[in-house]
């Protein structure tokens, strides 16, 4: 396949991002999109054609009508998370194709089993949008976190950012629609625990609550219900822990991500900024992304800045991780590679994530 003509399912700020990416691969190109909201399938069809440099993609009116365009080899979900199931069901039923599903795969417990039992057999590519296993700086601790520690014993990760941002409907404002907060935003953190632990989770057990933002906003009547900040503690098979620090009040930070990772041997961290568009242009250069090594011996530690591409940035909110996921998926529908972000590690994130919003809401610890 010379190349690999994308639809596109939902045209909100993260499918802007997704296409923007996909422009920069030389064998990619976003040839139909579907939203019910007609001005954000314009303007995403619209961003599709280069601003205008090419031809835009075409419009469809509705599911059935992007799955029936005919120059069409692989689809990306990037609508609201409660409609990811429901829509990965008519894929399946109507035209099977390779498949790119934002995160979380699901919102409803009850879904897990049947998406499971719904690709066993599925002739093409399934692949879990977990992008922030490939933000350069992470790419690197995970790459280098067992020479460095000698065997990770405590992974740590926080994330100090700010409040959730405003979608089409106000749907992500509410736990029905999102999953919760722990799996919304978190399922990306619990992706990462056991891809560098390299172990599955036994126990799960949370704190968290809403104590600042979006309480005084209402919808219809409804105060929305999402988390803003929490701890989450996860003991894994192989005798390892890992923990999650989450405020989504914190603004100011110089940096968005802070992951730690430690055993016998020394330290190993990565420090991520936030989206750059975010950064206060009056503090001067947004802060460049660090990796720090620091081992036992006394010599000290050791650190280097993780660069990324410009146009990268330009092009999303995630440190150049969403481009190099579609390079990867986009390789793996013509035919090189495999899928490296599997229906079951999306899964598994879910359930990590439910299982810490059981946990904050009964005080309870979660047995997996």
């Amino acid at each position: 396949m010379e190349m690999v003509n994308y639809g596109i399912i939902g045209c909100g700020m993260m499918a802007r991002e997704h296409i923007a990416n996909i422009n920069l691969l030389p064998q990619g190109r976003v040839s139909v999109v579907f939203d019910p909201v007609a001005e954000l399938a314009q303007a995403c069809a619209e961003l599709a054609g280069h601003g205008g440099a090419a031809a835009p993609a075409v419009v469809a009116d509705s599911l059935d009508d992007l799955l029936a365009f005919e120059a069409l080899d692989a689809v990306v979900i990037v609508s609201p998370n409660h409609l990811h199931t429901e829509q990965l069901h008519e894929i399946v039923a109507k035209r099977p194709l390779p498949i790119l599903c934002e995160k979380p795969l699901y919102t409803d417990p009850a879904d897990a089993g049947a998406l499971d039992s719904l690709f066993k057999g599925y002739a093409h590519p399934v692949w879990v949008a977990m992008e922030y296993r490939y933000m350069p700086p992470v790419a690197a601790l995970i790459e280098q976190a067992e020479q460095a520690t000698g065997g990770i014993s405590m992974l740590s990760i926080r994330e100090h950012r700010f409040p959730f941002l405003p979608k089409i409907g106000d749907w992500n404002r509410f736990n029905a629609n999102t999953g919760g907060t722990l799996v919304e935003k978190c399922c990306h953190f619990f992706d990462l625990m056991r891809v560098i632990l390299k172990s599955e989770p036994v126990r799960v057990m949370a704190s968290a609550g809403q104590t600042l933002n979006h309480k005084d906003e209402e919808y219809e009547g409804r105060v929305p219900d999402i988390w803003d900040n929490g701890y989450v503690i996860v003991d894994f098979e192989n005798g390892s822990r890992a923990m999650l620090e989450l405020c989504m009040f914190a603004e100011g930070s110089r940096y968005q991500e802070e992951i730690s990772a430690v055993g016998p041997k020394g330290k190993i961290e990565c420090l991520v900024p936030g989206p750059g568009r975010f950064w206060p242009a009056k503090l001067g250069p947004a802060p460049v992304p660090q990796l720090i090594i620091s081992p036992r011996a006394p010599q000290g530690p050791i650190s280097m800045d993780i660069p990324v591409d410009p146009a990268l940035l330009d092009a999303g909110d995630h440190n150049g991780s969403t481009f190099y996921q579609h390079q990867r998926f986009n390789a793996v529908v013509r035919g090189q590679g495999g899928v490296e972000v599997t229906v079951s590690d999306g899964a598994k994130a879910v359930a990590m994530g439910m299982a810490a919003q059981q946990s904050a809401t009964t005080g309870q610890a979660v047995t997996l």
